[in-house]
């Protein structure tokens, strides 16, 4: 075996058994590469300057406009959060369809989707529907798998369903192992991957998802009643004027931030600040009902500025500006004042209620977190590529049995298994700078591809032993009631069935592609 082939392959499985025992990501990754570059270059066999390039790529995280989008879906889901909207959404739910049975689980189901269109915080809302719906479900019956399973796998829907802080992360690192890619074969001008497309491509599958989380809950409903009894009357009577009070705030919110980007009026990162600003309004109005004026004024100012945006171009630079630009122009002035006004009231009612305190404190956390990991995961891929790791790779890989097929499901067995131990964002950052150009040499995809990945890493937060879902909801379930082993059987059938999902857009590439061909007219 050649010693740089045996260095690359030593790095890469102590990187993971490192991983496995508990080290920190932050220093695991760039430690374990900076030791095998020494021991590289004293056998003569690593170029050290291949390290000079580190500084420019963080600098290139650091100036990444795309993953500026982070920390403002972070900041929108954990105000989101912390304003207590998921638990409006559930007791309105549970009102609609607590008469029928198995209605609870499909509310918990519908919650979570909505959560992960609006947030996409997996342990947030995981946390938030096993400390309010758990208790209800197992008091008027529920098994204890059935309803720890459902509320386990509804919390992981924000990793597929847009806006989803994986789909940045992947938008980010396969859009440069396509543009490799493309350059390798020659074509200088290849069309652009962005986040945008990686939206458009998972709604369908998001959405399809769901529905099989539902279809299975309806069957569980059929053939065992007694496991997810009703929880109320169906004579008793349903007030909708909160049902829609509270389903309405984050609809327009989810249909905002994604209309916005398919529609071609912003982009991910602008998006991601219109959503942010849309959740500080929330908390605002949630913090203070008695004065929501300053709040409709906001959220009316904002919706004149999305409109005005897509119909005029307002930049006045330009040399042939129509008169109707002009007036739109003027109109916008006023118009921002108006949302700065609101903006700046529901700022001070967070503030005094010290809900943003909180939220800040959280997003600079996890997203110091997130950028951390993406600065040693960088170090770690230049080294592994300084051992010719990639020609190693991309040899075995399209050496396999099956060509196509063969690489493309050992890769994804590969992600599967690492996502029992592993956490998904170092996966994202280890595994698929490594894979993906290799995977684009063979003609797939990259939308495709793309979502492949994001719903296979979704599995990565029900898999035990190191399941964040399970942990998260283990840490509020009630031990007496519940035990560790009522988890992992309650979200085994939600893994198949997202291993059924996997099947499904594999065999229908098309549920995938058609809406971002639709909307952005793309044939990648």
């Amino acid at each position: 075996m050649p010693l740089d082939l045996l260095l690359c392959s030593v790095m890469f499985v102590l990187a993971c058994a490192s991983l496995l025992i508990g080290y920190p990501v932050a220093f695991t990754l760039p430690g374990i590469s900076v030791i095998f570059a020494g021991i590289g270059f004293a056998t003569g066999i690593f170029d050290m300057s291949i390290i000079g390039g580190v500084p420019q790529r963080i600098y290139g995280t650091m100036t990444n406009v795309v993953m500026m989008a982070v920390p403002l879906f972070v900041f929108m889901g954990v105000m989101l959060e912390r304003s207590r909207i998921a638990e409006d959404l559930l007791e309105s739910m549970g009102q609609l369809m607590g008469g029928i049975k198995g209605g609870l689980g499909i509310s918990v189901t519908i919650v979570g989707a909505l959560l992960a269109a609006s947030t996409g915080i997996v342990g947030a809302t995981v946390v938030i529907m096993g400390l309010m719906a758990l208790p209800t479900m197992l008091n008027k019956g529920y098994s204890p798998a059935v309803a720890t399973g459902g509320i386990a796998a509804a919390g992981t829907l924000g990793q597929i369903i847009p806006p989803s802080i994986v789909l940045v992360l992947l938008g980010d690192q396969l859009s440069s192992a396509w543009q490799a890619s493309q350059l390798a074969q020659g074509n200088f001008s290849p069309t652009p991957l962005s986040v945008g497309d990686l939206f458009a491509g998972a709604l369908i599958p998001g959405l399809g998802l769901v529905m099989l989380y539902i279809l299975y809950q309806v069957i569980v409903a059929i053939v065992s009643p007694n496991s997810c009894p009703p929880v109320k009357d169906k004579e008793e009577k349903i007030d909708l004027k909160p049902v829609l009070a509270a389903f309405l705030p984050p609809i327009i919110l989810v249909v905002a931030v994604l209309g916005s980007i398919l529609g071609g009026i912003a982009t991910p990162t602008e998006a991601a600040a219109l959503g942010a600003v849309g959740a500080i309004l929330m908390a605002g109005y949630k913090n203070d009902k008695d004065r929501p004026l300053p709040v409709i004024v906001a959220g009316g100012a904002i919706f004149l500025l999305l409109l005005l945006g897509g119909l005029f171009d307002l930049r006045m630079g330009r040399e042939d500006i129509a008169i109707m630009d002009y007036i739109a122009f003027a109109i916008s002035i006023p118009t921002i004042l108006a949302m700065l006004w609101g903006l700046a009231d529901s700022l001070m009612r967070v503030y005094r209620n010290r809900v943003i305190h909180e939220v800040v404190q959280m997003t600079a956390k996890t997203s110091s977190m997130i950028f951390i990991i993406m600065v040693g995961a960088a170090l770690f891929t230049l080294i592994f590529l300084g051992f010719n790791g990639d020609y190693y790779i991309t040899e075995f890989l399209t050496n396999l049995p099956g060509g196509r097929l063969g690489a493309f499901v050992l890769v994804m067995l590969v992600m599967f298994a690492l996502g029992f131990f592993l956490d998904f964002i170092q996966i994202v950052f280890v595994v698929v700078p490594i894979v993906a150009p290799v995977l684009f040499l063979m003609d797939i995809n990259p939308i495709w591809l793309g979502i492949m990945m994001a719903m296979n890493l979704q599995t990565s937060f029900l898999t035990p032993p190191f399941g964040y879902a399970l942990f998260y909801l283990r840490g509020v379930a009630p031990e007496e009631t519940v035990k560790t082993t009522d988890i992992y059987k309650g979200v085994m059938p939600f893994i198949l069935i997202q291993v059924l999902a996997l099947v499904i857009l594999y065999n229908f590439e098309g549920l995938v592609t058609w809406l971002p061909s639709i909307i952005f007219g793309k044939g990648l």
